[in-house]
């Protein structure tokens, strides 16, 4: 189809579904078979046998690294960790006004471009945006560990130059290093979160760049657009929900019930994608049910099991990524309100892999809209208003 023709066309698409606005090498995803690819690589392969760093060099440069490839990729991840003084006194303001999470990273990442050595460079300049963009994805970590401490009434830990991107972080959360399990699960969950095709955040990172703003204003953006609830905020909510099904000591069926009826939305079910079970759900629900074992403490992933069959039996609606990714994060002790920040953790990488193919290929995304306001309306000068 001719996208001129499309977007000159009468027919308006809400939501702009099913409208192809750009071509992508990324990710691939088939709704019908709950099948994700990202470039030729199922994410059943990545999520088990990559790490997140073979995955963010993937994006990044079209094929996973040789071993060499990745240790110097790796090394220079590390480098880039620490952050400048002057970050570090944005977030002890914004943790000291108990700002949001999702808006203080976003306030954080916007804050980055000052210190960037980088910030002058010409926005389509594609090896500073690589540049700009290691810096942004390995200095996240380490900005969302130290505001969550310094809120808390703690000091920051340092990041550590042995440590994966995903075990440090943990690191610098909890002040403890995270045994393998725990490690190895976090990394899988931002694997899983990585890239997802032109999801509203990518879209609107891609929208941001294609004025031909820098690329710390693209992420901006996408943090900014991540924090709804219809977006990254839905693995928040079903926490919250599996706790309050926990505090009722009802059987989480019949709360469903009793919630659906009272006019409640259940969150982490239906995509504007999938129409069957999120094959990223799938990877989690198992790493739930593992980490629950492991604890001796299977409630969390019995629950949210009970509540999957239900919706699926009762309402055709299958759980997305959202949902199995709630428990996971719970059990490995890290706050509900750091579940979307830890979703832009992940997904930094992604966006800045569709920010760099938007300024390869780039044309103002400019879509309309159709006028349905009132016409031919007689002015008033003031004075006789």
């Amino acid at each position: 189809m001719d996208l001129n023709l499309l977007f000159m066309s009468d027919d308006v698409k809400r939501g702009l579904e099913g409208v192809l606005v750009a071509e992508s090498e990324l990710s691939f995803i088939d709704g019908d078979a709950g099948k994700l690819v990202y470039r030729g690589y199922t994410i059943e392969d990545l999520a088990r046998d990559a790490s997140y760093e073979e995955v963010l060099y993937l994006l990044w440069n079209g094929a996973l690294p040789t071993e060499s490839e990745l240790d110097s990729f790796t090394s220079s991840m590390v480098e880039e960790r620490t952050l400048d003084d002057g970050v570090y006194d944005t977030i002890r303001e914004l943790a000291a006004q108990d700002e949001e999470p999702m808006a203080a990273l976003r306030t954080i990442v916007s804050s980055l471009s000052a210190y960037d050595p980088d910030t002058d460079a010409d926005p389509t300049d594609e090896a500073a945006n690589l540049r700009k963009g290691r810096r942004i994805t390995a200095k996240i970590p380490t900005a969302l560990a130290a505001f969550v401490r310094l809120r808390d009434g703690e000091d920051p830990v340092a990041p550590r130059e042995d440590l994966g991107h995903a075990a440090n972080f943990l690191y610098m959360l909890n002040d403890e290093e995270p045994d393998e399990v725990l490690a190895e699960t976090f990394d899988m969950a931002l694997v899983l979160h990585a890239d997802h095709g032109l999801n509203a955040s990518t879209f609107s990172s891609m929208v941001t760049a294609s004025t031909l703003a820098d690329l710390h204003s693209a992420i901006t953006s996408a943090v900014g657009t991540l924090a709804g609830s219809l977006h990254g905020g839905a693995n928040a909510n079903v926490m919250r929900m599996l706790q309050e099904v926990d505090e009722s000591d009802a059987d989480p069926v019949e709360w469903v019930e009793e919630a659906l009826e009272a006019g409640r939305r259940v969150p982490g079910f239906g995509h504007r994608v999938y129409n069957v079970k999120d094959p990223r759900a799938v990877i989690l629900g198992e790493k739930s049910e593992a980490l629950g074992e492991a604890a001796g403490d299977t409630k969390w992933y019995e629950m949210s099991v009970a509540v999957e069959e239900y919706m699926a039996e009762e309402k055709g609606l299958a759980p997305n990524v959202d949902f199995y990714s709630a428990s996971t994060y719970y059990q490995m002790g890290i706050p509900i309100d750091v579940y979307t920040p830890i979703f832009a953790m992940s997904r930094a990488g992604g966006w800045i892999a569709h920010v760099l193919e938007q300024y390869d290929d780039n044309r103002l995304i400019r879509p309309r809209a159709r006028y349905v306001g009132e016409r031919d309306r007689e002015f008033v000068p003031i004075e006789g208003r």
